[in-house]
């Protein structure tokens, strides 16, 4: 198909004069053209012109001969051939002027015809170019179809996939309704059981603070000490444990399970009562903690800031000097 289209565009070139303006005028080069043919015109009847001035010349040479021959009868004629003679020569040099000037433009012509020729090879290389990216293209658009025929088919999988997914999706949710009335259930459940177990707490504590006050008073009457012990509540702070008797003030806390932060915050609120209430304190005091399980952390830290760590059979850490 390619060599016939080229065969019909040669051949529109070189019998069909007006498609070949037209081509040239598209490359930008039919002005050149049409200037050139016009040049040649003129150079044609340029060179009838002087043909015909040539066949007079040789004419006024025979006229010359002639009136040579007749000279002395001709001599005024001779001086106004002469005369006219000289204008010829003007003439001629005035031709051979403009004839030099046609020459410089045929050599500036041929030059422009060099330069179209390199134009025109320019031109040729880059259709050559273009025929093959035109090829190139062709390959990519059908490589192009394939995928998009590839991706059509994996456009069908991903929509059989996505109705799966949603059917999924549906079971799922279903079971998330379940999951969730069932949590609402077991949630209900958690509540009422948290509810006792904050009830049971809140007796164990109140049980073991009671038992914490009686076991204290028992043990303190035994070294010597007979004071009522109570609960110490303050505006910051609160002590499950407080009592007075003479120069000596008892200050503790009740716990279950005994652990280092519950030493060390009693502690703190020692300090604090020393600080900010130091009427509340005697020269001598009694920091106790009672409890019915204690950690080895905790006991360490107890006897380090000298608390006293109790139980109801015995005494886990030593007893004050109240002497």
């Amino acid at each position: 198909m390619g060599v016939k289209l080229k065969e019909e565009f040669l051949e529109l070139l070189e019998k069909d004069k007006e498609f070949r303006y037209t081509i040239l005028g598209y490359l930008g080069i039919g002005d050149v053209i049409k200037r050139l043919d016009f040049l040649a015109e003129e150079l044609t009847k340029l060179r009838e012109d002087f043909n015909e001035m040539r066949k007079e010349m040789i004419e006024l040479r025979q006229e010359q001969v002639k009136l040579r021959e007749d000279f002395n009868e001709m001599r005024r004629e001779q001086v106004k051939l002469r005369q006219e003679q000289v204008k010829l020569s003007e003439e001629l040099a005035k031709l051979r002027e403009d004839f030099n000037g046609m020459r410089r433009e045929m050599i500036e012509l041929r030059q422009e015809q060099v330069k179209l020729r390199e134009d025109f090879n320019k031109m040729r290389k880059e259709m050559i170019e273009l025929r093959q990216e035109q090829v190139r293209l062709r390959e990519d658009f059908n490589e192009m179809r394939k995928e998009q025929v590839r991706l059509r088919q994996e456009q069908v999988r991903l929509s059989e996939e996505l109705v799966r997914l949603r059917e999924d999706f549906n079971e799922m949710r279903k079971e998330m309704i379940e999951l969730r009335q069932e949590q609402v259930r077991m949630r209900e459940e958690f509540g009422k059981r948290l509810d006792r177990v904050e009830r049971t707490l809140e007796k164990l504590t109140l049980d073991i603070e009671e038992e914490a006050r009686e076991v204290l008073e028992f043990r303190l009457r035994e070294m010597g000490v007979d004071v009522r012990l109570e609960r110490l509540e303050l505006p910051e702070l609160e002590l499950d444990i407080y009592g007075v008797s003479g120069d000596v003030c008892v200050l503790g806390e009740a716990t279950v399970r005994l652990g280092r932060a519950r030493v060390e915050e009693l502690a703190r609120k020692v300090e604090r009562i020393s600080t900010k209430h130091p009427d509340l304190l005697r020269p001598k005091k009694v920091v106790v903690i009672y409890t019915s399980l204690a950690t080895k952390d905790a006991l360490r830290e107890a006897e380090r800031l000298k608390i006293w760590v109790v139980k109801a059979t015995e005494d886990v850490t030593s007893p004050p000097e109240l002497g």
